[in-house]
């Protein structure tokens, strides 16, 4: 029974905490959407399972579990690491939106063509070079504009997008419409920053509630008990520890996806 159980545990901690997308999706060339995440999340849990009942029959809990919970710990640091990668690339993505538009603006003042001025701001910001593609050979712009504000932060390129299209049907100036949506663009990012400073104090206090069961195991140390010993060496503390690491990572994970969604619809 014993081996079973903790082999359950095992799968468990595989579903919880799971692999990060850059090694699930190693085995493929185009991204997996979350129905293809969520079977090859249940295979690997599946196969964990069994060969973990087979090593555990024949060994200790530990041979198998352990790796699995530096494996969990390790893919969790990874996938956070890579959230804060995404979060900075988008914020730079949304600042050159700005310095996109008042160069256009610029630009335009000075007298240079749509498709010119735009054509520099390509030299400078490499994304937009299909845009500037299509301006110079008379293609669709706000096409072009709009497929690009899928990249992370680039969500106002789709109004970039709208001021192009209006200003072209209907003859009103580029530049000035382009200043305003500068300005708008300039105002929603003061309201995110002041967003993300009100949820940076959540964020810190889920991390440091986190961070409790470490200093009550470092408490228990001190105390004369050996929590570690029975973490580590019982196959109860194990199933312990990996409930423990995966219920801390379920509420971080729980409560960044709330500062997410707030942070995306403030």
């Amino acid at each position: 029974m014993a081996p079973l159980v903790m082999a359950l545990v095992a799968a468990g901690v595989v579903l919880l905490l799971p692999i990060p997308a850059q090694l699930a999706a190693s085995a493929t060339s185009t991204p997996m959407d979350g129905g293809d995440r969520g079977r090859r999340r249940l295979l690997v849990a599946v196969v964990v399972a069994a060969a973990g009942a087979a090593i555990l029959l024949a060994g200790s809990p530990q041979s198998l579990l352990l790796p699995l919970l530096a494996l969990a710990a390790g893919s969790a640091v990874v996938r956070a690491l890579a959230a804060r990668r995404r979060d900075r690339a988008a914020t730079e993505v949304r600042r050159r939106v700005v310095d996109l538009c008042d160069a256009l603006r610029a630009e335009l003042a000075a007298g240079q063509t749509a498709a010119g001025a735009l054509d520099r701001a390509a030299t400078e910001w490499p994304l937009v070079a299909p845009a500037a593609r299509a301006a110079l050979t008379g293609g669709d712009v706000v096409t072009a504009l709009r497929s690009l504000a899928a990249t992370p932060g680039g969500d106002s390129l789709r109004v970039v997008a709208a001021a192009w299209q209006i200003a072209h049907r209907t003859g009103h100036g580029l530049a000035d419409t382009l200043g305003r949506v500068a300005a708008d663009l300039r105002a929603g990012e003061r309201t995110r920053r002041v967003v993300g400073g009100e949820l940076a104090s959540a964020r810190a206090t889920a991390r440091l509630l986190a961070a409790l069961p470490v200093l009550a195991l470092v408490m228990g140390s001190g105390a004369g008990g050996d929590p570690l010993r029975f973490l580590f060496g019982h196959p109860v503390g194990l199933a312990c520890l990996a409930g423990g690491l995966a219920s801390g990572y379920a509420g971080l994970a729980w409560i960044e996806a709330l500062a997410r969604d707030v942070d995306r619809h403030g």
